[in-house]
């Protein structure tokens, strides 16, 4: 029996690949074996990222809650306990976007909770 390939869904693989690679410098966006696993490394870095991602931005809004409460004498941990003791339901993302964009909202809320604690 003759030997049999299947040439078609080979080469719309190789493309699938080669286009993935499309951006990569060097060898890596057009040489099959080094596009291949060049792809295959960035999709796992894309896989863990994904997951990295929501605590990078979690750190970097305690971070900026952090800075706009020092400013008027407060610790973030001491900050976070009484927002959560007084039972306001604003979350770290929407109180870090305050302290960027809205410092008078937020300093009504800092006002409030020193005044309460």
């Amino acid at each position: 029996m003759p030997r049999s390939t299947n040439s078609v869904k080979a080469k719309s693989r190789k493309k699938r690949i080669l286009k993935s690679a499309k951006g990569f410098f060097g060898a890596r966006k057009n040489v099959w074996s080094v596009a291949k696993n060049a792809v295959e490394k960035s999709m796992q870095y894309a896989y863990r990222d994904r997951r990295v991602k929501k605590r990078e931005f979690r750190k970097l809004w305690i971070q900026r809650i952090n800075a706009a409460v020092k400013e008027y004498g407060m610790s973030y941990s001491k900050f976070i306990f009484v927002v959560n003791n007084l039972n306001i339901k604003l979350n770290r993302k929407i109180l870090s976007d305050l302290a960027v964009n809205n410092n008078s909202i937020f300093f009504l809320i800092v006002k409030y909770v020193m005044n309460n604690r």
